[in-house]
């Protein structure tokens, strides 16, 4: 094998080896834990694999997995069914005011002058630089019954009484939305950045209305910036927990504080797996379809 093949070897080898050390390893102790069954010991459930215990012992403990785990999760009789549907919807939602608002956002910062548009992109990405937590809090004075937003409403003379607005699905929302909206800007200003300008002059020069030209010419040009932008917000914002524990209310049911409940709460390892096995396929089905999107505009060009 030549020198160059094995630097292909490698370069192929490593994001592999990364993969398969940092989440298949980690996965499947997650999903052998989701296959046991609850006890009171040290680890909290039963069985466990240990090859000094001779290969007998082995097969035996093999022979103890099951199922048991899953069907109780996806059964109708508790809240895990309506916290993976109430989180989807919850993540859509947000998702889609994420786009409402990043777009402009990015389009505007694609059409701004080159010499300003690192400064834009820092501003962007300067909330970074602030832990996540911190950011969070901070909602909890802007946005309580006592907060900055009301003080200012009640200076304005436009309420009478505080709005309710901490520990609702609409804090959730403003939460979510502020947090990802970077994740959501960057690859929409990556694509719009990127894209030949003399389209939209050729359309004009042909008699394109400029809202017209948007729709024919930016936006299916886009759509890359747009799917990779969605599934970067879509998806850590199903497994959210930080931003519903603090800014939602008792009523806010999302997967992330149900999985934190059973594990540290209920000290349920086994079902805890469960939820995150189940969580991670349901993820899994909107990766499958972007990466087919782009597999079949691959194919057509």
């Amino acid at each position: 094998m030549g020198a160059k093949a094995k630097g292909r070897w490698l370069v192929v080898a490593i994001p592999y080896l990364w993969l398969l050390a940092l989440f298949l390893v980690p996965f499947l102790i997650v999903f052998k834990i989701s296959l046991s069954q609850d006890a009171i010991a040290q680890p909290p459930y039963f069985p466990t694999f240990d090859l000094a215990e001779g290969w007998a012992v082995f097969k035996e403990n093999f022979s103890e997995l099951s199922f048991e785990n899953y069907g109780y999760v996806l059964s109708w009789d508790n809240e895990f069914i309506e916290a993976y549907v109430s989180s989807l919807v919850i993540a859509g939602i947000s998702t889609f005011l994420l786009l409402l608002v990043g777009y402009p956002m990015a389009y505007a910062m694609a059409r701004a002058p080159k010499s300003i548009r690192p400064t834009l992109l820092m501003l962007v990405i300067l909330p970074f630089w602030t832990s996540f937590l911190i950011r969070v809090y901070a909602w909890i004075g802007i946005l309580s019954p006592e907060g900055l937003l009301n003080q200012l409403l009640f200076a304005l003379g436009l309420i009478d009484n505080p709005l309710q607005i901490l520990a609702t699905d609409t804090a959730v929302y403003i939460g979510i939305v502020y947090s990802y909206l970077p994740f959501m800007i960057l690859p929409l200003y990556s694509t719009l950045e990127k894209m030949d300008e003399t389209l939209l002059e050729a359309a004009a020069d042909l008699g394109c209305p400029p809202l017209a030209a948007f729709w024919k010419i930016t936006w299916p040009l886009s759509l890359p910036g747009v799917f990779a932008g969605c599934l970067l917000c879509f998806i850590p914002a199903v497994g959210e927990f930080v931003i519903p524990d603090l800014l939602g209310g008792s009523d806010t049911l999302m997967i992330g504080k149900v999985l934190w409940t059973e594990f540290s709460v209920n000290r349920s390892w086994t079902v805890s797996s469960a939820v995150a096995v189940l969580l991670l396929l349901v993820l899994v089905v909107p990766i499958v379809l972007y990466q087919n999107v782009q597999q079949r505009e691959l194919e057509g060009r």
